[in-house]
């Protein structure tokens, strides 16, 4: 296993952090890693929000669900699906473009999350942690005024950064599914009930398992935030809808 491969490994979400701060040049080199992602036509169809006020810091920790480590991070990058400034480019340049659509946003979307990871990399590289927040998708009203988002561009992560703490480090990562339940070949297959159980929850019972499902569908699925975040996304998707 390369360092590469070893790192992808150990890496794990940091959501607290010690009081040492990102040294310029880290951080630099973490955005210009983030922008060496591959992209669709070479577009960079995203925008990276370097969130360096602390009270907007504050401000998007209550945003996102009330979580107070958001504003300790050392930095606060917040990737944007940007749709606009290509189709500003085109009407700038005289044409006369269709507008942003669905499929527009999915690809611009994905690039953004491919910056992301490698940003993620390669602050693990250098010793520091990340917390990707999907959060940032919730209160599209309240964040398009804050982050002064116009029409087409769509938060798809924010990222908080920061050297983790001992409590931190030494956590364990989340086991992950074995391949099997994950990869399949050529074409998709749909997982009958055991199998299911098997990787949701290995090694409990039936009884166990239904117990611990129903908790975790409580707690995430069916939660406020989960519903907040389908109804803000819906919102933004409003944008896309033109054609």
């Amino acid at each position: 296993m390369n360092e590469i491969i070893e790192s992808l490994y150990q890496r794990k979400s940091v959501r607290a952090f010690t009081d040492r701060e990102i040294a310029p040049e880290d951080k630099e080199m973490i955005l210009n890693a983030a922008i060496q992602a591959p992209s669709a036509g070479n577009q960079q169809l995203y925008t990276i929000l370097d969130i360096t006020d602390p009270e907007l810091k504050e401000t998007l920790a209550r945003t996102c669900d009330d979580q107070p480590f958001i504003a300790n991070g050392k930095m606060v990058l917040i990737f944007l699906a940007d749709c606009r400034k290509w189709y500003q480019g085109y009407l700038d340049a005289g044409l006369s473009p269709r507008t942003p659509g669905a499929g527009d946003l999915m690809l611009a979307v994905c690039d953004a999350l491919i910056a992301a990871q490698n940003a993620v990399v390669a602050a693990q590289s250098l010793g520091i942690g990340s917390c990707y927040i999907g959060d940032v998708m919730e209160q599209c009203e309240t964040h398009r005024k804050l982050l002064n988002l116009p029409s087409y561009v769509f938060p798809a992560a924010m990222l908080v950064f920061g050297y983790p703490n001992e409590q931190q480090l030494n956590r364990p990562k989340p086991k992950r599914p074995s391949l099997s339940s994950i990869v399949h070949e050529n074409t998709y297959r749909t997982m009958d009930r055991e199998e299911l159980h098997q990787m949701f929850h290995p090694g409990s019972d039936w009884e166990e398992y239904e117990k611990w499902m129903k908790a975790f569908c409580e707690r995430k699925y069916q939660s406020d935030f989960s519903r907040e975040m389908t109804r803000s996304v819906e919102e933004y998707l409003k944008d896309f809808a033109g054609n």
